[in-house]
C-alpha cells in the first residue's frame, strides 16, 4: 500500500510540474516566425480580377512565455525573448494591448486602400475622426492622464484630424507648457490638462509622452472587404496595398509567383520599418515564397532590407529579397518581372 501511495504522490507531483512548465505565464514575451498567409481569401474587392499567383502577408508569432517556451526560445534560432515591460507598458492589460494592435492593423488597411485605389485611378474619399492613443510613455506627463484607446479629438480647442496635427502643434511649444486635450474614452467626453516634458530618449524634444495612430475612415468604389481576423499591427500595409491594386487592375501583377513582403504603408505610399523582419523571412521561405519585399529605409546600414538579406543568406534560401522605399518601388518591380514559367 505504501508503495502504491508513493507512486500516486510521484504521479501527482509530475503532473503539477508538467502543468507548471506548460501553463504558467512568465513576465516575458517570446517572438518567433509566424505564418505567410495568402491575401486572396483575406482581401476581397467587389468584382475584382483574379491572379495566378498570390500576395502574402507575413506574421511574427508572439505571446507570454511559459517556462517550456522560454527554454525553447533560448535554444532555437530566430526566437527572441523580451521582458514584459518592454512590450506592454505597465498598467496596460493584455486585452488593451491586443486592441491597440488591432487598431493599428485597421489603420494600415485604410492607408492601403488610399494608396492602391489612387494608383489604380479609382474613387477614394478620406474622413478624419481624430487620433487614438496607442500607448503612453513611462515617466512622461501623459502616463497618469491618458490611457491606451483614448481618442483625442481636440488640443486647446483646435480640432485634431490626424497625428501630424497634434505633433506639429506641440512642436511649437516648450517644456512646462500645458495643453488641454479633449478625449473620448468609451462613452465619456473628458478634458485632460497635460504639461509638456522632454523625452527621456531625446531631451531636445518635448511632448506629453504618447504614441498615436490616426483614426480615419476611407470610402472607396468598388467596395473592398478585409478579413484579417485577430492579426494585429501595421506591418501588412504594403502587401494589402499590392493585393488591392492587383484585384483592381486587369493585368496579373503576381505573374504567377508567390510573393511575400512586409512594411508599414503611409497614406502617401512610403514604406516604413517594422519589427521582427528576420522571423518574417524565415516564415516566407517556409511558405515557398519566391519574392520578399523589405523596407529599404533609404539605404540605411541597419535597414530592414539589410537584415532580411542577411537572414536569407544565413538560411540558404533562393527567395529574392527586394528593397523598397515606396509602394511605387514594389509596383514597378512587379510590372517589369517576367512571368513565372
Amino acid at each position: 500500500m505504501k508503495g502504491n501511495r508513493g507512486i500516486v504522490i510521484t504521479g501527482i507531483i509530475a503532473i503539477l510540474i508538467v502543468a507548471f512548465l506548460g501553463a504558467y505565464r512568465l513576465p516575458y514575451y517570446v517572438y518567433k516566425p509566424g505564418s505567410a498567409d495568402a491575401l486572396n481569401p483575406i482581401v476581397e474587392v467587389a468584382d475584382g480580377y483574379k491572379s495566378k499567383g498570390d500576395m502574402h502577408l507575413v506574421t511574427v508569432r508572439g505571446g507570454r512565455a511559459t517556462p517550456i517556451q522560454w527554454i525553447i526560445a533560448k535554444i532555437r534560432p530566430y526566437h527572441e525573448i523580451y521582458p514584459l515591460d518592454q512590450i506592454r507598458p505597465k498598467g496596460i492589460s493584455e486585452d488593451e494591448y491586443f486592441q491597440a494592435q488591432l487598431q493599428m492593423m485597421e489603420s494600415s488597411q485604410e492607408a492601403a486602400k488610399v494608396v492602391a485605389y489612387k494608383a489604380a485611378d479609382k474613387k477614394v474619399d478620406i474622413n478624419y475622426d481624430g487620433v487614438f492613443v496607442v500607448q503612453t510613455l513611462k515617466g512622461m506627463p501623459a502616463e497618469k492622464k491618458l490611457k491606451t484607446g483614448d481618442q483625442i479629438t481636440k488640443i486647446d480647442g483646435k480640432k485634431i484630424k490626424e497625428s501630424s496635427d497634434l505633433i506639429d502643434y506641440v512642436d511649437g511649444l516648450k517644456e512646462g507648457d500645458e495643453v488641454s486635450l479633449t478625449i473620448k474614452r468609451k462613452d465619456d467626453i473628458l478634458t485632460k490638462d497635460v504639461k509638456l516634458a522632454p523625452f527621456p530618449s531625446d531631451p531636445d524634444r518635448v511632448g506629453v509622452g504618447i504614441s498615436l495612430v490616426t483614426d480615419r475612415s476611407v470610402d472607396v468604389d468598388p467596395e473592398v472587404k478585409v478579413k484579417s481576423g485577430e492579426i494585429g499591427g501595421p506591418s501588412a500595409g504594403l502587401m494589402f496595398s499590392l493585393e488591392m491594386y492587383d484585384q483592381l487592375t486587369k493585368a496579373d501583377l503576381t505573374k504567377g509567383y508567390q510573393i511575400c513582403g512586409t512594411g508599414e504603408i503611409s497614406y502617401d505610399g512610403k514604406v516604413g520599418r517594422i519589427g521582427g523582419i528576420d522571423k518574417k523571412v524565415v516564415a516566407a521561405d517556409k511558405a515557398g515564397c519566391k519574392i520578399f519585399f523589405a523596407p529599404n529605409e533609404e539605404g540605411a546600414k541597419d535597414s530592414n532590407y539589410q537584415v532580411a538579406k542577411k537572414t536569407a543568406k544565413d538560411i540558404g534560401t533562393d527567395m529574392k529579397v527586394v528593397p523598397v522605399d515606396t509602394f511605387e518601388d514594389a509596383l514597378n518591380y512587379l510590372k517589369k518581372l517576367k512571368a513565372a514559367s
